[in-house]
């Protein structure tokens, strides 16, 4: 079984490594962590390098259970759901896992939501996580 993470950092994220987790030891199913930003400029390069760091702890949660795991740091200029949603066509997921945050009906609405977009576009199952 192949599963996808998205993953920002948040404490959404979080537990939807932990689910993951989970998912792959109960499966034994391989994991990959995603993390998708819009743009990569040189002056994003806090963000980038906050990014990695995050990629990086997560693929040290795999490890220590000898769970298999690739990162991915996308920097693709597509929405972070449009980016998930790809990446989980392009490399055959069978299950997607992503975090969700709680916001108002006015801030999903100036702000999207990626766990929306992937909940209606993506191919597979799709599971979220508070």
């Amino acid at each position: 079984m192949k599963i996808l993470v998205g993953y920002d950092g948040s404490n959404a994220g979080k537990e939807a490594l932990d689910l993951a987790k989970n998912h792959a030891k109960a499966f034994k199913g391989e994991v990959d962590v995603v993390t998708s930003m819009v743009k990569g400029a040189e002056s994003e390069r806090k963000d980038i390098d906050q990014a990695k760091r995050g990629l990086e702890y997560a693929d040290s949660l795999f490890k220590e259970d000898n769970i298999p795991c690739k990162i991915h740091l996308l920097i693709r200029g597509m929405s972070s759901g449009e980016d998930l949603v790809e990446f989980a066509k392009e490399n055959k997921v069978d299950e997607i896992i992503v975090g969700v945050k709680r916001r108002s009906k006015v801030g999903k609405l100036l702000m999207g939501s990626t766990a929306q977009y992937v909940i209606l576009k993506a191919h597979c199952p799709v599971v979220t996580v508070k």
